[in-house]
């Protein structure tokens, strides 16, 4: 098990540093992409909301590749891989696939570190 977590933690990294970098240096030149899609995308890329979302993109894929601070890097990158499912479910099917695999990768992550968020799932926490 671990040498899938950890096979699956350099691919996710991997991942998301590419197209983390691409936000910002753009050096993969994709098409936008027609109807709806295409207006989400143009009008999302004109605003320093994708910005951000590239930052932590690359933050949380440079964490998973250094290994230090992983479950972070899950808490950081687990919001951006809903928006990405939901994007391709909702506008543009056709690339669900790799959002799928990346969140299948991110599961597994999750597996492995799942004792870092026992603490999350506690229904009821006294305060200090």
């Amino acid at each position: 098990m671990k040498i899938a977590v950890l096979v699956a933690r350099i691919l996710l990294g991997l991942i998301f540093v590419f197209f983390g970098l691409n936000g910002f240096i753009n050096f993969l030149h994709a098409p936008t992409p027609p109807g709806p899609a295409g207006q989400y995308v143009t009008l999302l890329g004109d605003t320093f909301y994708m910005k951000f979302v590239f930052l932590v993109q690359l933050v949380g894929g440079v964490l998973l590749l250094s290994g230090q601070f992983v479950p972070l890097a899950l808490i950081l990158l687990g919001p951006v891989l809903v928006n990405i499912l939901l994007f391709h479910i909702s506008l543009q099917p056709a690339g669900l696939p790799p959002g799928l695999f990346a969140a299948l990768l991110w599961f597994i992550i999750f597996f492995g570190y799942r004792r870092s968020f026992e603490g999350i799932f506690v229904r009821k926490v006294e305060v200090s």
